[in-house]
């Protein structure tokens, strides 16, 4: 019931026993033809936090709970339902919310709308750690994604570039993407005085409509943040995509080498032709792992891999990845079989992007010892020429011992600590006073 509940993607619910037993016919139908739950990638890479797979016994148990009339059973064995935040897929109430227009957006009911930019102050006074972020549409029907970004203040829509590659990524919303928060000790950064950034893509639908998205943050507690987590991507902008190829491929991976890290989720992005995804590491051994197999990329359900366990990566690695399209008639998506495809916003043209989230251990300052504030170098000579004179065996302190008698009551006044020894700093002490 994450999707199929009141306010959220599915259209229709699942919360109740009489609502189940009504689709069970329809629920049959489309596990059996692996469209539901959503889930794409192969199963023999990588072990995944929010896998959807059934497995064969539970197919087994749903098909004869059907064939068996779809029969309600023991209400005493229902475990308690599940609470979720109302209105949003976030883990509590957001600790803040934005919206992203100060008034509806008017979208209009026929051609091509280019992407859109809005700019929110953040009003930020200091630094805050995000451990879990969602992005809200105001109306589903037109809106095609959502990206969030925090840029400096005043930078606009420049301040999305450069940065060694880090552009300020905050969040991203398309179609089918579901919220999970950060593992523990892991957060993303919003620098004070930030301003968020919006880029908001509509599709219109043959009437016009209003849209008011907005986005929603949840903090972290700065004292348990210990990774940095950021965004990155294997991208190839360069695509020309043949008319009736079935399996055009294309390759892009990192330009920058990864610092040690954590690989915490991939997130592969293709439109309508889009066919397969794979995510390869490249050790800086020479050895390379594939990460994530998607043989079957689904645009309606751009999902966000998340690792059960984040994986080490060692420093120096690089990602890649192998993007495949069709572009024949036998992709029923395909808008036009006959058109060679390059690279475009629109859903008609085509995008190939590896994003992932990877986290970075905090470089910890290290607390420096106070330093000794400088002595005054005439006090200092003193005190040394006083240990001097008494310091017979040269261990730059004197003991009771190598003081003559008539001098052993100065030698008890010196001695502030009685432990029979004289030290340079006990002399500094004396020598100071007497100079007040």
């Amino acid at each position: 019931v994450a999707c199929h509940r009141e306010g959220e993607i599915a259209p229709f619910a699942l919360t109740s026993y009489k609502e189940v037993a009504g689709w069970a016919d329809t629920i049959l139908e489309v596990v059996q033809d692996n469209r539901m739950p959503p889930w794409h990638a192969d199963k023999k890479h990588g072990t995944f936090l929010n896998e959807r797979r059934l497995t064969a016994g539970e197919r087994k148990m749903l098909e004869e709970w059907v064939d068996n009339g779809a029969p309600e059973g023991d209400k005493k064995d229902l475990p308690k339902p599940k609470t979720y935040t109302s209105g949003w897929q976030l883990p509590k109430k957001p600790d803040a919310v934005f919206n992203i227009t100060a008034k509806p957006v008017k979208v209009q009911a026929e051609g091509t709308v280019r992407y859109k930019y809005f700019s929110v102050p953040s009003g930020f006074k200091e630094d805050k750690w995000i451990k879990a972020a969602e992005l809200l549409p105001g109306n589903r029907a037109v809106v095609h994604h959502i990206l969030a970004f925090a840029v400096p203040k005043g930078r606009g829509r420049r301040g999305l570039f450069g940065g060694g590659g880090r552009f300020g990524y905050l969040v991203g919303y398309v179609p089918g993407l579901r919220v999970i928060p950060y593992p523990k000790g892991m957060a993303k950064k919003i620098p004070a005085g930030s301003d968020l950034i919006f880029q908001v893509h509509y599709t219109p639908i043959g009437r016009e409509v209003l849209d008011q998205s907005k986005i929603g943050f949840v903090f972290a507690d700065p004292k348990e943040v210990t990774h940095e987590v950021q965004t990155n991507s294997a991208v190839s902008p360069f695509l020309n995509i043949p008319p009736r190829d079935n399996n055009y491929r294309v390759t892009a991976r990192t330009f920058q080498k990864l610092p040690k890290s954590k690989l915490i989720s991939m997130m592969p992005h293709m439109h309508l032709r889009g066919k397969s995804f794979r995510y390869y590491a490249q050790y800086p051994n020479g050895k390379e792992e594939i990460l994530l197999d998607v043989p079957a990329y689904d645009f309606n359900w751009q999902t966000a891999y998340r690792l059960a366990e984040p994986k080490d990566l060692p420093e120096g690695t690089r990602i890649r990845a192998v993007a495949h399209y069709d572009n024949s008639e036998d992709n029923l998506n395909n808008p036009d079989p006959n058109k060679r495809v390059r690279w475009g916003d629109q859903t008609w043209q085509e995008m190939m992007i590896g994003y992932f989230d990877y986290a970075s251990p905090l470089k910890v300052k290290k607390v420096e010892k106070p330093k000794p504030k400088p002595q005054n170098d005439l006090i200092t000579q003193a005190a040394k020429r006083l240990i001097d004179f008494f310091d017979k065996n040269g261990d730059g302190k004197v003991e009771r011992k190598e003081v003559d008698k008539r001098f052993q009551r100065g030698f008890d006044r010196l001695d502030q600590n009685g432990d029979g020894v004289v030290t340079l700093e006990e002399a500094l002490s004396i020598v100071r006073r007497r100079r007040r």
